[in-house]
């Protein structure tokens, strides 16, 4: 048997246990095409799972990092612009200015603004991981981050009128900025699944999500830092003058959101498909192998066999009825079950807290203000402490979370880092519930509980918030691997979406903000949870792709028998799940020009042929006898 000639050597071609070719094709020149062609697959995905670490590993880092970024910072500015926002549109903002440091905003005005971004994430995340395997993923990368900033610059823009509140508006753009943040989550986590070799993916992935820290933590520090700012028109100017430095404060924070999502676009447009999605979805191994080997720097040449005959194959295709049949089996299954419920589970809390952490700190007493200041530095006060109080637990325990489980992730693995986020968050929650009246008590007690919190959110990060992202990108095969992760991901944001209404309500049960400490309890039963749903999850350290897929790899592609094409021949062959596509046999060039630009839409420039069109050839890898 001919081995397959690739830049790490000749993989000598193992023997494929595929009586269904053999049966069809015998030992015809077909059926040893095909086999050929099973082995220049396997020879070409060898190539991006031994891949050397690179400057392109780098990019696209850098690149879905950048989306990253620009989705927590929009995210989670709403923490303390929500307080500006009941300054200057809340339900009580009738009186005089002595007022206006008790105003805020509605119950039902706070749950709006609050649930307005994970909801429109929830149906991003299933709307893009859709499209993101139909069409591909490069063909849609950048749609999303051009959503978010119209969204962004919409709700910097909006302004109250007689026909629709401020607040209303501010609902609508956040909801389309979910739709363009919910986008993100699984075509980045596939894409830098897809490009990365096995011994660093995890730290990639890491790397990428990792910037969701970053942009929590920027969020904060140019709250403080505008609010810091403002200081001498809240100490100096006229009432008017203040609530006009408060409106133009929140646009401002609003606003700056902007520029890392534009700085990312141009290089997210200029990214070329993944060689996973171009062989196995479009069939086009040309394509790939011009692309890997530009991008690795190869300068292999390539061969065919110009006397190949036209022949047409069978291969896995995303389909309703496939898709039924893959995940109707329950070793599939309980994997789709374990990574929707594990992220569920852990944004109730991540979310709960993340989102009301100004509430939570507040109501603990931390950084209250001065009593006796006149109103306009009161209210500088109150945001002044609230911003640096989140400033603190961002640095403190979310970003260092993040990049600790940067260093432990291809050590330890994805499940032990799942498993001892859970079970610690489920500890520490249950302390700061049961023992939360006694620590707000004193004020060494209320520094203990900041100091639980700053652990919650380390652990959250060196845990579950980075592997549910992490292992939904890489145990599902490739026409199903952004769905999938899109369907894990919303499960998170319906999560988040849940606790955003129930922390609104509950909160206040037997008076102002009595109920934290309930909510905290609950927080520790849904991480016990997670313990439970982390068990159906299989260990995805150091294993390529397709190993995790659950599917045999030797025979993904056949041959159409001849004989068989018939529902009525005694042979039969039954390719319900597979879908016929003509391999096209001509001759390859060297490939040592860049992977071929892209239009606007997508679609390669220079070629045609429509979405359900998928070519290949049987020689578009050097074959050495």
């Amino acid at each position: 048997m001919p081995g397959i000639r690739t830049s790490s050597g000749i993989i000598k071609a193992k023997t494929l246990d595929v009586r269904s070719v053999h049966h069809a094709a015998g030992s015809t020149p077909v059926g040893h095409a095909v086999i050929r062609l099973n082995e220049n697959r396997r020879a070409l995905l060898n190539e991006v799972d031994n891949a050397q670490f690179s400057w392109f590993h780098v990019k696209i880092a850098f690149v879905s990092g950048a989306g990253f970024f620009t989705d927590a910072y929009d995210i989670f500015a709403i923490n303390i612009v929500s307080v500006m926002l009941g300054y200057l549109y809340g339900a009580s903002a009738q009186g005089d200015f002595s007022t206006i440091p008790n105003r805020t905003l509605s119950t039902a005005q706070e749950v709006g603004i609050k649930i307005a971004t994970p909801a429109g994430v929830l149906f991003g995340q299933l709307l893009f991981g859709w499209l993101g395997d139909v069409l591909g993923r490069k063909r849609i990368y950048g749609m999303e981050l051009l959503i978010i900033l119209v969204a962004t610059f919409g709700q910097a823009m909006c302004a109250p009128s007689i026909a629709v509140s401020v607040i209303g508006v501010l609902i609508f753009w956040r909801f389309i900025m979910g739709l363009g943040i919910g986008g993100d989550y699984p075509i980045s986590a596939v894409i830098s699944s897809e490009f990365s070799s096995v011994y660093i993916r995890g730290r990639v992935m890491a790397a990428v999500f990792a910037n969701q820290g970053w942009g929590q933590l920027s969020a904060t520090l140019f709250s403080f830092i505008i609010i810091s700012a403002y200081k001498h028109s809240f100490m100096n100017d006229t009432p008017s003058d203040v609530l006009r430095s408060i409106d133009q404060i929140w646009r401002l924070i609003v606003g700056l959101g902007c520029i890392p999502g534009a700085i990312a676009l141009y290089f997210r447009l200029t990214i070329p498909e993944t060689p996973r999605f171009t062989i196995d979805i479009e069939r086009n191994i040309r394509q790939a192998s011009r692309d890997l080997s530009f991008l690795l720097s190869e300068s292999e040449s390539y061969t065919v066999e110009p006397d190949a005959a036209n022949q047409r194959i069978i291969a896995r295709q995303a389909t309703r009825s496939d898709f039924r049949s893959y995940f109707a089996k329950w070793e599939n299954m309980k994997i789709l079950i374990g990574t929707a419920y594990s992220w569920f589970a852990l944004d109730t809390a991540f979310y709960g807290l993340g989102l009301n952490s100004s509430i939570i700190l507040g109501a603990i007493g931390f950084g209250s203000p001065k009593k006796g200041l006149h109103p306009a530095a009161e209210i500088y006060q109150n945001l002044h402490n609230a911003s640096l109080g989140n400033l603190v637990l961002s640095l403190a325990g979310l970003v260092p979370g993040y990049w600790a489980s940067f260093v432990f992730i291809d050590r330890w693995g994805r499940k032990p880092i799942q498993f001892m986020g859970f079970a610690t968050l489920t500890a520490l929650f249950l302390v700061m519930g049961f023992a939360y009246d006694k620590l707000i008590a004193s004020s060494g007690g209320r520094a203990m509980f900041v100091a639980l919190y700053c652990l919650a959110n380390f652990f959250e990060n060196f845990g579950p918030n980075t592997t549910t992202f992490i292992i939904p990108g890489e145990v599902f095969p490739t026409r199903y691997r952004a769905t999938a992760h899109g369907i894990s991901a919303a499960s998170g944001k319906l999560g988040a979406v849940v606790v955003q209404l129930a922390f609104q309500w509950l909160k206040d049960v037997g008076g102002e903000n009595k109920f934290l400490n309930h909510i905290l309890e609950i927080f520790a039963f849904f991480m016990f949870t997670g313990i439970l749903s982390t068990m159906l999850i299989p260990e995805t350290n150091q294993k390529t792709l397709e190993q995790l897929s659950n599917e045999s790899q030797d025979d993904f592609i056949q041959p159409v028998p001849a004989s068989c094409t018939s529902p009525n021949s005694p042979g039969f062959f039954d390719a319900s799940g597979f879908q016929t596509a003509p391999i096209k046999l001509q001759p390859l060039e060297s490939p040592r020009s860049p992977p071929t630009a892209y239009s606007l839409q997508g679609r390669r420039k220079g070629t045609s042929g429509s979405l359900t069109s998928h070519y290949a050839s049987m020689s578009e890898l050097s074959v050495s006898s």
